[in-house]
């Protein structure tokens, strides 16, 4: 077979149900900061015409997203969904992307905006209060404040002669690697704060340190959201079993300790007995 035969053969690209999925590990749940795939929030996806000419990109991909209840908010579903398809179309060889959301109260107007690529606000109209840009804002300071707190409290876990007051002191420089320090890294970065070592690390979502003093009310407002961040997750996952039996084929867990797809480490929920 001679060069120009090869040259002239055209290539092709796959899509495949693995690639989709894989696509989707990146879209998370902006309150839980999982992975939709993890949480099994991901019902089905189907691929037609996989198989593309290179230059052509006629595959179709039609994903199904399931939630916890009918009622989980709107805004939430909606970005699960809209950022779902903005993950498979960004796949070499995939042309059009069906993404539908199931069984949600309001299903029938998140893919009819979906489907229009309406955006949020046309989807919602006057009911969408802030836009896709302040709700992810929102989340993703949620997020960095969960991840601050894991790496401080590891290392106080690990040095339990270190004063709580100390942490203020903290550079990023100072944490061991590891996959929480990255998942850190990573939080600091969609907010556009500094990832150099000499960094402090208990900031807030501005970057602002905080005085010795405020540091123990500073890490305890930060463990509250983390907290509710794991505990609302485990609630979920609990949730989704319930309603469709078999999801929890799809949901991955890990056990005490181990780190999530996205690399930042769940710390256990200790529950202390009230004092008598």
């Amino acid at each position: 077979m001679t060069i120009a035969h090869l040259e002239a053969e055209p290539l092709t690209r796959t899509v495949t149900d693995d690639a989709v999925r894989r696509s989707l590990d990146a879209v998370l749940d902006p309150e839980l900061d999982e992975p939709i795939t993890e949480l099994g929030f991901v019902r089905s996806i189907r691929v037609n015409g996989g198989a593309v000419d290179e230059g052509t990109t006629d595959a179709t991909v039609e994903v199904h997203l399931r939630l916890p209840t009918s009622f989980c908010s709107p805004n939430f579903a909606y970005l699960m969904a809209s950022d779902s398809k903005d993950a498979v179309a960004a796949i070499p060889g995939v042309g059009r992307v069906v993404v539908e959301l199931d069984d949600h109260h309001d299903s029938d107007l998140i893919n009819a905006g979906l489907a229009a690529d309406a955006g949020y606000r046309g989807t919602f109209r006057h009911e969408a209060e802030d836009s896709l840009d302040e709700l992810r804002g929102t989340f993703r300071r949620k997020a960095h404040t969960a991840a601050m707190e894991r790496c401080l409290t590891s290392l106080l876990r690990a040095d339990g002669d270190l004063p709580e007051q100390e942490l203020g002191r903290v550079r990023l420089g100072d944490l061991p690697a590891g996959r929480e320090k990255d998942a850190l890294l990573r939080r600091r970065s969609a907010l556009g704060l500094s990832g150099d070592d000499d960094a402090p690390v208990l900031v807030d979502a501005e970057g602002r340190t905080y005085p010795a003093e405020a540091v123990p009310l500073a890490l305890r407002r930060a463990r509250s959201t983390r907290i509710s961040i794991d505990g609302n997750a485990h609630f979920c996952r609990g949730l989704l079993r319930t309603r469709y039996e078999g999801s929890g084929a799809d949901q991955a867990f890990r056990p005490e300790g181990a780190e999530p797809a996205d690399q930042h480490g769940l710390l256990p929920l200790t529950v202390k007995e009230p004092h008598s």
